[in-house]
């Protein structure tokens, strides 16, 4: 697991060529990748907000309680993995009219790694201030949005015009999912002590 993700920060091209040959399985994905580096949003935001409280710009903290930190954590950390399943789904549902249309599987285990500069940004929720969590989150999804675009061609085996398109399109199904993880996480962690 380790080796991916060093791999893909430091010479994503090649990596993602070798997590293509290796022909992983989805569980294999979610028990060595995406159910640990998921924790690294959870966890820190946990810490974070119990500890220093959300700072929304105003001068004040918004503490959550450990009980409402660890509820909102565990629904944070399910809609991670439920987020990383369903790109997977887009993916394999927008490479039907492609030849060498992917499993199911391999679109979920492309989108695990794809998704790995995300979870990685969510360290910055140890502080968690609002401008800072979307400054790192935006440059993590410019990385796994790079991750996309040089992916894509040799997954679907398609040129890079076409990866192009087809790496854009799938972005833009991204960024909407990846908004509405943003909008529900912040209505949790932000206004947890209120909601629960």
């Amino acid at each position: 697991m380790v080796n991916h993700v060093w791999g893909l920060m430091s010479h994503p091209g090649p990596e993602l060529q070798r997590i293509q040959r290796e022909r992983e399985t989805v569980s294999h994905l979610y028990y060595h990748h995406v159910l640990l580096l998921a924790l690294i949003p959870v966890v820190c935001s946990f810490i974070g907000t119990t500890q220093l409280g959300w700072n929304f710009g105003d001068g004040q903290n918004l503490l959550v309680s450990l009980f409402t930190a660890a509820y909102i954590a565990v629904i944070f950390y399910v809609m991670m993995l439920g987020a990383v399943a369903l790109m997977g789904r887009i993916i394999y549902w927008m490479a039907r009219r492609y030849d060498s249309r992917p499993t199911l599987d391999s679109c979920i285990v492309f989108a695990g790694y794809v998704a790995t500069p995300m979870f990685l940004s969510g360290i910055v929720a140890l502080y968690p201030m609002v401008w800072l969590c979307l400054f790192v989150g935006l440059i993590g999804l410019c990385y796994s949005g790079y991750l996309l675009y040089l992916g894509i061609p040799n997954f679907l085996n398609i040129d890079q015009r076409e990866g192009f398109l087809f790496s854009s399109s799938t972005l833009a199904m991204g960024v909407l999912v990846l908004e509405l993880l943003l909008a529900l996480t912040v209505l949790m962690w932000g206004y947890g002590t209120k909601l629960f």
